[in-house]
């Protein structure tokens, strides 16, 4: 009979690697967990001022992102009221002009001669009181938009002042001096970049709807002469 032989196959498991990996787990997690020990937001939710300003800065910075949100919406709607009232001030102009035009040719018609010329300032006084009531309208709307704009934009500055010192206080943690910090506060919020610009410039980019109605209106004067008198 032949011999079996049987053979058997011994795995040896290092023990000193798996203490090493288990070690180098422990190490890490520690690691972790003194890291998180360490991070400036864990030192401002154990300091009670620090998370209290923290806070009260969140509340602001949210304050201010809803009158943002407000004063843009604002400003869209005077942009569409503007539209409305410059529609308006050539429609009423169309009309007045079209009505004035069709009036002269039947009175021409009826009969011969230049009674109609006479009056033309009575229609020309008719259409310079209205258009001095679409401008004046023109004139506050475009009034209160700039100043919505103005308080939209220092509300913007504060906002991004408050947002850089959030990030400040995040970054620091417990070092943040609070007594340096709240008394630099204000002067950090109503910084802003200044810009020297000239006034009579300014004042006819921000109101160059109000004169170019203005124009038309002198220019539509007159209109009434020249279509009952034929000049």
């Amino acid at each position: 009979m032949a011999e079996t032989k049987n053979t058997h196959c011994i795995v040896e498991i290092p023990v000193d690697q798996e203490h090493s990996e288990t070690n180098n787990k422990a190490l890490l997690c520690s690691n972790m967990f003194e890291a998180i020990d360490d991070h400036p937001l864990t030192e401002i939710s154990e300091s009670p001022g620090h998370l209290l300003l923290l806070k009260l800065w969140q509340r602001e910075e949210n304050l201010f992102a809803k009158r943002i949100s407000r004063k843009e919406t604002r400003m869209d709607s005077i942009k569409s009221e503007l539209f409305q009232l410059s529609s308006f001030f050539f429609i009423f102009h169309g009309f007045f002009l079209t009505l004035l035009f069709t009036s002269w040719a039947k009175a021409e018609q009826v009969q011969k001669g230049g009674g109609s010329c006479k009056i033309w300032w009575i229609p020309s006084m008719i259409s310079l009181c209205t258009s001095l009531v679409f401008v004046f309208l023109v004139q506050v709307k475009l009034y209160r938009y700039w100043k919505v704009w103005e308080q939209l934009q220092r509300e913007r500055n504060d906002s991004r002042g408050v947002g850089r010192c959030i990030q400040e206080l995040r970054m620091k943690g417990a070092s943040f001096d609070l007594s340096k910090e709240l008394g630099l506060n204000g002067k950090r919020m109503k910084s802003s970049s200044v810009e020297i610009k000239w006034k009579v410039v300014t004042w006819f980019s921000r109101y160059l709807i109000t004169v170019c109605l203005v124009c038309f209106t002198g220019l539509v004067f007159p209109a009434s002469k020249f279509v009952l008198c034929g000049l």
